[in-house]
């Protein structure tokens, strides 16, 4: 189905999204991973007509605006735009489908503040990365170097959208090709000789302080919304520990594994993603 774009703004920055279904249904708002951008929904968001989707694409991401030149990315920031979308959409209360980051900044919202959030559908991933409080000041350092060697330089070009699609493929987890397509179809913009990311470099650069685990445990615990996590296997094996020591937390509560990998929802597991979350949405009410 086609897919409808809009335009929201966060203190004056354009913020892209890409909608499914009727408004008139129950709203979700989607988020998407690190890197990636809105059309990691295209092959889940058809499958679930029960809603009205709208899946932003975060600051520097996609379509959206990046941050102001000087400024770093900071996860919280991210949940500022979040909400900023929802008041501009009217929604007083609204369940978020969450992938990865985007699962991370909806545990965020939803434990600031759990009136706003009916659900947490979420797909491999349950919070922010979390570092042990005596690596605060190793944090620091790697991003203080990391952003006093930051210059702005050209970007880079590929002469076709299959050399772009193939270097995506090699990105942060493995995609297929018809995966990685699909985030080039919102993730390129056409420059002389070719193409470029839109992606803003800063984006990849470590965060200047990351939350210790019991913050991020305490976020998990203030959930009053259902959960619904879908987890890949074999999933990110780092990750292991943050599920095993946050998933007890969860209230209300359906883990569910399937087999495939972190983009699970974006390739072969679209229809068993689906299907998950159907199922759950009809057990609980949000």
């Amino acid at each position: 189905m086609i897919a409808v774009e809009r335009e929201f703004s966060s203190k004056g920055r354009p913020i892209a999204a890409r909608c499914w279904h009727d408004p008139a249904l129950p709203p979700l708002l989607a988020l998407h991973g690190w890197q990636d951008n809105a059309a990691t929904f295209d092959r889940l968001a058809p499958l679930l007509p029960q809603f009205h989707i709208v899946a932003m694409d975060f600051a520097g991401h996609g379509l959206s605006a990046w941050r102001p030149a000087g400024t770093r990315y900071h996860m919280l920031d991210h949940v500022d735009d979040v909400l900023a979308v929802a008041d501009q959409l009217g929604w007083e209360k609204f369940s978020v489908l969450g992938h990865s980051m985007g699962a991370g900044i909806g545990i965020l919202l939803a434990g600031a503040m759990p009136e706003r959030v009916g659900r947490l559908l979420l797909v491999d991933g349950l919070g922010p990365w979390a570092a042990k409080e005596e690596e605060a000041p190793d944090v620091l350092r790697a991003a203080l170097e990391e952003w006093r060697d930051f210059t702005p330089r050209e970007e880079r070009v590929f002469a076709t959208i299959d050399e772009a699609v193939a270097a995506r493929q090699r990105g942060f987890t493995p995609l297929t090709a018809e995966a990685a397509r699909l985030l080039c179809t919102r993730g390129l913009k056409a420059v002389p000789g070719g193409y470029a990311w839109t992606l803003d470099r800063r984006v990849r650069h470590h965060g200047s302080q990351r939350m210790s685990e019991a913050q991020a445990r305490a976020y998990v615990a203030r959930l009053a919304a259902p959960v619904l996590l879908v987890r890949a296997q074999p999933g990110f094996a780092a990750a292991e520990e943050m599920f095993s020591g946050r998933w007890p937390l969860i209230r209300n509560g359906r883990l569910v594994s399937l087999p495939g990998s972190h983009h699970l929802h974006l390739e072969e597991q679209a229809g068993a993603v689906a299907e998950a979350i159907t199922d759950f949405c009809r057990g609980s009410a949000g």
